[in-house]
C-alpha cells in the first residue's frame, strides 16, 4: 500500500486499496473522541484505516472539526463528514472505485456522526442531498443522550470491570451536552440518532454494527438497532468478547482484526 495522502485542505485522508478482494469498495470512515478529542494518527483512524485498506478497501478518513470552541458545534462535525462524503462520491471514477459500493462507518461519537449524516441523506434536518451509502458500519456507537439502565448481563460485566463503567449518565449526558451546547432533548434526530423512529428511518442502509461488551455506551447501539429491525432495515449487531469500549483504538488487542475481518466479509458479501 502506498502512502496516505491529504486531500480537501486537511479535512481527508485517502488511504489507498492494497491487494484484496473487495471489487472496487470504498469506505469513508469517521473516528470517536466524545466530539472532542481524537485525530487522523489515533489508532481508531490511522490503523482502522491502514487495516482495511490492507484488505482491498480504498479509505477516506475524515479530520471532522471538534468541539474546542462554540463554532464546532453540532453541525459542524455533521457538515464535515458530508463534504467528504460528496467530495469521495464525486471523485469515484478518479479513484477507481465502485460509485455503487462506496461504504460509510464511525466508532463512538464518529459512529454518531455517520449515523446522523445519512438521516440527513434521507431528508432529516438539517437536509443535505447526495447518495446514500451502500451499507454502513457502527462500532460502539453511541446515540443517545438519556440511555437506558443496562440490561442484567451488560449490569453484571460493568460490575465485574468497574474501569469499564465510565458512561454513566451525567457523563454521556453531558458530553451531548458539551456537542450541542444546548439541552439535548431538543435536537434533531441527526444529533441523537437514538430517538429515530421506525418511520423516520425507512430507507435507512443495510447496516453492521459491532459493540464492545463491557460497553455502557452500548445500549444506545442496542436501542437504534432495534428500530432499524423493527423497521425491515437490514441489520447485523454482535458484541466482541472481551472487550471494554473503544477496542478499535487497541489495534494490538485479538479484537481488532476479529471485528476489521467481520466487516470486510460483510462487505464482500454485497
Amino acid at each position: 500500500m502506498t502512502s496516505p495522502r491529504a486531500e480537501g485542505e486537511g479535512l481527508i485522508r485517502v488511504y489507498p486499496a492494497g491487494d484484496g478482494a473487495l471489487n472496487g469498495a470504498a469506505l469513508l470512515w469517521v473516528h470517536g473522541g466524545g466530539f472532542m478529542h481524537g485525530g487522523l494518527d489515533m489508532p481508531e483512524a490511522d490503523a482502522v484505516s491502514r487495516a482495511f485498506a490492507a484488505r482491498g478497501m480504498l479509505v477516506t478518513s475524515v479530520d471532522y472539526r471538534l468541539i474546542h470552541d462554540v463554532q464546532n458545534r453540532f453541525p459542524a462535525g455533521s457538515d464535515d463528514v458530508l463534504t467528504a462524503w460528496n467530495w469521495l462520491i464525486s471523485h469515484a471514477t478518479e479513484l477507481g472505485i465502485d460509485s455503487a459500493r462506496i461504504f460509510a462507518g464511525g466508532a463512538s461519537a464518529g459512529a454518531n456522526l455517520i449515523t446522523g449524516a445519512t438521516l440527513r441523506l434521507l431528508g432529516h434536518e438539517p437536509k443535505s442531498s447526495a447518495p446514500l451509502p451502500a451499507g454502513l458500519f457502527l462500532a460502539y456507537p453511541t446515540l443517545l443522550a438519556t440511555q437506558p439502565a443496562p440490561d442484567a448481563e451488560l449490569r453484571a460485566a460493568l460490575d465485574a470491570d468497574p474501569d469499564a463503567d465510565f458512561f454513566v449518565h451525567s457523563v454521556v449526558h453531558g458530553m451531548y451536552e458539551n456537542y450541542l451546547g444546548d439541552d439535548p432533548d431538543d435536537a434533531p434526530i441527526s444529533a441523537i440518532p437514538g430517538l429515530a423512529t421506525m418511520d423516520e428511518v425507512a430507507g435507512f442502509p443495510a447496516t453492521i454494527m459491532i459493540n464492545s461488551f463491557a460497553d455502557g455506551l452500548r445500549v444506545s447501539g442496542e436501542t437504534f438497532a432495534a428500530t432499524l429491525a423493527a423497521a425491515g432495515v437490514d441489520i447485523d449487531m454482535a458484541y466482541e468478547p472481551d472487550t471494554v469500549h473503544g477496542h478499535l483504538d487497541r489495534p494490538a488487542e485479538p479484537a481488532f482484526d476479529r471485528t476489521i475481518d467481520r466487516v470486510v466479509n460483510w462487505i464482500s458479501a454485497r
